[in-house]
């Protein structure tokens, strides 16, 4: 798939949260293709500190408005900059990088997208272009609180949500591999994005219920073209870089201890 460097034009600013910030991105012409589980490279303008671009998932591409979404958490003074930009700024983008999430399989597919943190990103374009495809999505997010639950309206209006909170504030309280669903009803195959416990978690589940499962690592990313090797990770083929060769994987294809 053709890369490109493009500035995108802020079309608004939200904060869902106050360590988050969505940004609706746009331009003057049909913004490329990509699929659901790529990433962008973001430059930081006007951070003398952050000399490397960043790397974020795409969260939702919005072809009617013609715009790309970013959910990006504020960590380091770079994503910090980037929750300043105002609507009508310039960002500039090298994208669509890596691979996304397999296509559908067949019609009627029951796929379970299971999201952690800002890792429920990608799963919001993912689910609706499974939905619009013929499969039957169905999402599982689970957050510390209530508080920190991501889209929920969005996910909503998609397709199924079921939750976990740690504290209990919100669905059910636990982890998202705790959650009853996963009791009550078998999937043709899951996709996973989040903190990497939650995601070994998740897979030793598909494990044993030998289900097929793929999940999207965010490992430490710097170029996010395969130059630099900073995110590097052991696989049963040998090592890999993870912003071309991902980030999503088979499990069947990781080292994991599963």
């Amino acid at each position: 798939m053709k890369k490109y460097v493009k500035d995108l034009t802020v079309a608004a600013v939200e904060f869902p949260h106050e360590l988050y910030v969505l940004l609706k991105l746009t331009d003057f012409e049909p913004l490329p293709e990509t699929k659901a589980g790529q990433f962008v490279e973001v430059r930081v303008d006007g951070s003398p500190k952050t000399f490397l671009r960043r790397p974020i998932s795409i969260n939702y591409v919005d072809r009617e408005k013609n715009q790309l979404w970013l959910l990006i958490k504020k960590v380091g003074e770079g994503t910090h900059r980037l929750a300043e930009l105002k609507v009508g700024d310039k960002v500039n983008l090298v994208f669509p990088l890596g691979n996304g999430f397999s296509p559908v399989q067949r019609q009627g597919e029951k796929v379970l997208l299971v999201g952690g943190g800002v890792g429920v990103a990608p799963l919001l374009d993912y689910g609706k272009y499974l939905r619009d495809n013929g499969a039957q999505p169905v999402f599982l997010l689970g957050a510390r609180s209530k508080n920190d639950l991501l889209e929920l309206d969005l996910f909503g209006q998609i397709a199924p949500v079921y939750v976990t909170t740690e504290d209990g504030s919100e669905g059910e309280k636990g982890f998202v591999t705790q959650h009853t669903l996963l009791n009550k009803e078998k999937f043709d195959r899951i996709s996973v994005c989040g903190p990497k416990p939650m995601m070994v978690s998740v897979a030793r589940y598909a494990k044993a219920t030998d289900t097929p499962c793929e999940v999207s690592l965010e490992n430490m990313m710097a170029c996010g073209l395969g130059a630099c090797l900073c995110c590097v990770e052991k696989t049963v083929k040998g090592n890999v870089c993870v912003c071309k060769e991902g980030p999503i994987f088979d499990i069947n294809d990781l080292t994991w201890e599963i």
